[in-house]
């Protein structure tokens, strides 16, 4: 995922290019929500998903440092709320409805007004 987050310029388009393909990788088989609460118990999946978080957190900041995040709402709230919402990639059976569930969650955190 590091490669994909230095390909533009953009924070926006950096933003949608990796919460787009953390989505295609939840919907890869064996990362649905059995299997993600069963690692989730042991230390180094705590230690990966801590190493995830700190990752994204630094995009929503980049965003809302150029207008295109909203910026009431902390970075660490907004990387939880993509998390939890791109979850649910992981029951959808088509790249289309993934594509979808990306551009909704990305809407989420559009500035307001």
């Amino acid at each position: 995922m590091p490669g994909r987050r230095d390909r533009s310029d953009a924070p926006g388009e950096r933003l949608a290019a990796v919460l787009e393909r953390y989505a295609f990788i939840q919907q890869q088989p064996g990362h649905g929500a059995e299997l993600s609460a069963l690692l989730h118990r042991g230390g180094h999946a705590a230690h990966a998903e801590q190493h995830l978080r700190h990752f994204l957190r630094g995009l929503p900041a980049e965003g809302v440092q150029a207008g295109e995040v909203r910026g009431d709402v902390a970075p660490d709230e907004l990387t939880g709320y993509c998390l939890h919402a791109l979850a649910g990639a992981g029951e959808l059976s088509s790249k289309a409805a993934v594509r979808r569930l990306v551009a909704v969650t990305l809407t989420g955190l559009r500035p307001q007004g």
